[in-house]
């Protein structure tokens, strides 16, 4: 088969799980650095399943079902490859989706039930995309990306980088990423205000934030940075009226998810500069598309979704679905 032969690394051990069954096929889904059989210690599936690792991303539904037809098991690693009830619905051998973290709203959990499906899911650390944050706010009001481009090209110095230390940074959203964040904002000495919709005073000063309006974040903030979970509710949740607040010389920053802003919204407000830039790394489609304007905007600082893809973040990751898998086939022995 076509999308087998895109296949990198396999482990070739198949024996059955039962007698009247086939051996274990696990899929293991874009592990874009190869790096998931390394990750973590998958012998104990050496003599009870046939594992096959895909380097490579496909988005069409066609394809994603004709690369998935022989497995039993499908590991997913986050959102990468949504499985909604049209993908679900003609993969009739599938029996069990390992996805990473402790959430997956791009698996369509009904129709998983409906067809005895087991979802199940791993421990996650939210430190790589509070650390990726901060390296991208630096990047951005400290123009790296140009300074080292320059250097790299035998110039010098080519621009005047924006302090942090007496600004104002706006978070949106103060769960634990955002709270996080606010209390590295204030070791660098910066002036902290928060909302969101179930936000309070008590609740920013305990995190070391001043609650504001949502109108006022904006308003007043020189770096906004988001940190919410996507849901019907906070889809969309940044708009037009959210960036026309945005100060001229403010950065916008989002490490959480794409669709949580405006797009096209986004992309008008950077081409007619109506604010200083944005550093972003997450997006509406995934992987970004070639000819995206996030792409070649000069006012953008952007990253791959690489906020949770760290060596301590894909340890839990990778233990953990060797782990689900074991605890499925002893269930199912």
């Amino acid at each position: 088969m076509a999308a087998l032969g895109a296949a990198i690394g396999l482990i070739t051990h198949p024996v059955s799980i039962m007698e009247e069954m086939l051996p274990v096929k696990v899929a293991v889904l874009d592990d874009y650095q190869g790096v998931a059989l390394s990750s973590a210690d998958w012998s104990p599936l050496n003599d009870r399943a046939e594992i096959v690792v895909f380097r490579d991303h496909v988005s069409e539904a066609d394809a994603i079902v004709e690369r998935l037809a022989p497995f039993d098991v499908v590991c997913v690693m986050r959102e990468r490859t949504p499985l909604p009830r049209a993908i679900i619905e003609r993969l009739p051998r599938l029996r069990l989706i390992a996805s990473t973290g402790p959430r997956n709203a791009s698996i369509d959990a009904a129709a998983a039930s409906e067809r005895g499906i087991t979802i199940a899911n791993t421990g996650y650390t939210s430190h790589g995309a509070i650390e990726l944050t901060w390296a991208l706010i630096h990047a951005a009001t400290r123009h790296v990306p140009d300074e080292v481009a320059s250097l790299r090209a035998g110039g010098w110095q080519v621009a005047v980088g924006g302090d942090l230390a007496g600004h104002t940074i706006g978070i949106v959203g103060l769960g634990r990423i955002g709270s996080a964040s606010a209390r590295i904002a204030n070791a660098f000495g910066m002036d902290v205000i928060a909302w969101s919709s179930n936000l309070t005073p008590e609740k920013a000063a305990d995190a070391g934030a001043r609650y504001v309006s949502k109108e006022e974040l904006f308003r007043q903030a020189d770096i906004v940075t988001v940190h919410l979970i996507l849901s019907k509710r906070s889809h969309g949740i940044i708009g037009a009226a959210e960036l026309g607040l945005m100060k001229p010389t403010a950065w916008f920053v989002n490490t959480s998810r794409g669709p949580l802003v405006d797009e096209a919204t986004l992309i008008d407000a950077l081409e007619h500069q109506r604010i200083a830039g944005a550093a972003l790394d997450v997006y509406d489609v995934e992987p970004l598309p070639a000819e995206h304007p996030f792409r070649r905007l000069p006012n953008v600082v952007a990253t791959s979704h690489v906020g949770f893809v760290t060596r301590d973040t894909y340890e839990i990751f990778y233990r953990d679905t060797v782990k689900n898998i074991l605890e499925w086939l002893a269930a199912t022995a």
